[in-house]
């Protein structure tokens, strides 16, 4: 019962992550930062590796290099 429901929150944020608009406030978003993608990255990253019955550290530790990588990826918005 509890992996359902945390897979049914980190569900929820991840469709209200969908919500922000990066383009808001001229590209200057606070949501748009490194810091930001990093720290949502591992936030993502822990609670599917929970879900999925992996470790924890891990999951958050690839989530945060993938989040803080994802301001340089071609077609997704630049990080200010």
């Amino acid at each position: 019962m509890f992996k359902i429901s945390l897979a049914a929150a980190a569900l929820a944020t991840f469709a209200l992550a969908g919500c922000s608009d990066p383009y808001y406030g001229g590209g200057n978003s606070p949501t748009n930062s490194a810091a930001m993608r990093t720290i949502g990255g591992a936030a993502a990253g822990a609670v599917i590796a929970d879900a999925t019955g992996g470790s924890k550290t891990k999951g958050a530790l690839i989530g945060a290099v993938a989040g803080g990588v994802s301001c340089g990826v071609p077609g997704l918005p630049a990080c200010y």
